[in-house]
């Protein structure tokens, strides 16, 4: 199965947005040619992203406050599990415009082709900056490690899930941990996971303390929850002697 000119109405993009007025309106303009069904949360913004989304007749879920990108995500996520049942499969852009919402087919082909239940880009590590791709190479040796698998890249900015993957999902963490923390889950719950190779556009490099303070914080959560998988499987194996 593949993509075709018109886009299926069992699909959905959820677009988590914070101060994103620069560029609201391409992401949407431009993501409305592959998916019909677009939400927008608005994550407390001050700027006009909110009127400009709802101007383009797109869904805009609106907290109040900033909440960050976590809690923006599990109101985009239990809103569809709540509201919209005819939705099989959501796609999850960023509003900053880092991956174009084409790369969003890549991620999606997978679950419509049936072959995964969570699919995550696998960035094209040429066009990521030395110090990311130094932070991003130390997360993925460490996650391979500890949770037993092959994934070339365990923190990527673009996701697809279909609707079992969204509803094993039973915490989204915030901060930078997001997409691993995910990622994780799927793991612990058996989930079909794959990956796409996505083009990416870094529009500013981190900070040599904020990314320290990146690199340590994911590895953090990486050691935890792997080395927890890890006691998990051995304790069933044991019980299952």
């Amino acid at each position: 199965m593949k993509f075709s000119s018109k886009p299926s109405s069992e699909t959905a993009a959820l677009i988590p947005a914070y101060n994103e007025e620069k560029n609201i309106e391409e992401v949407i303009k431009k993501t409305k040619q592959y998916i019909e069904n677009i939400i927008v949360i608005d994550d407390g913004s001050t700027d006009k992203t909110n009127e400009l989304a709802k101007n383009l007749g797109v869904l805009v879920l609106t907290h109040e406050k900033n909440k960050g990108k976590g809690e923006a995500m599990k109101t985009g996520i239990n809103h569809i599990l709540s509201n919209i049942p005819e939705i099989k499969n959501l796609v999850i852009i960023d509003a900053d415009m880092q991956y174009e919402p084409s790369e969003s087919t890549k991620v999606l082909q997978p679950l419509l082709n049936n072959e995964a239940d969570f699919v995550m880009g696998c960035r094209n590590w040429k066009q990521v900056p030395f110090r990311h791709k130094l932070g991003n190479f130390v997360w993925k040796v460490f996650f391979n490690i500890l949770f037993g698998t092959k994934l070339k890249d365990v923190s990527c900015g673009i996701i697809a899930l279909t609707r079992k993957s969204l509803e094993e999902i039973k915490n989204i963490s915030g901060g930078y941990i997001i997409e691993s923390s995910i990622l994780a889950q799927c793991i612990t719950n058996r989930l079909r996971i794959s990956q796409a190779p996505v083009n990416v556009t870094y529009k500013q490099k981190s900070g040599i303390v904020r990314g320290i303070r990146m690199v340590l914080g994911i590895m953090l959560f990486i050691t935890t929850k792997g080395i927890k998988y890890r006691l998990d499987n051995k304790r069933a194996i044991n019980e299952g002697d």
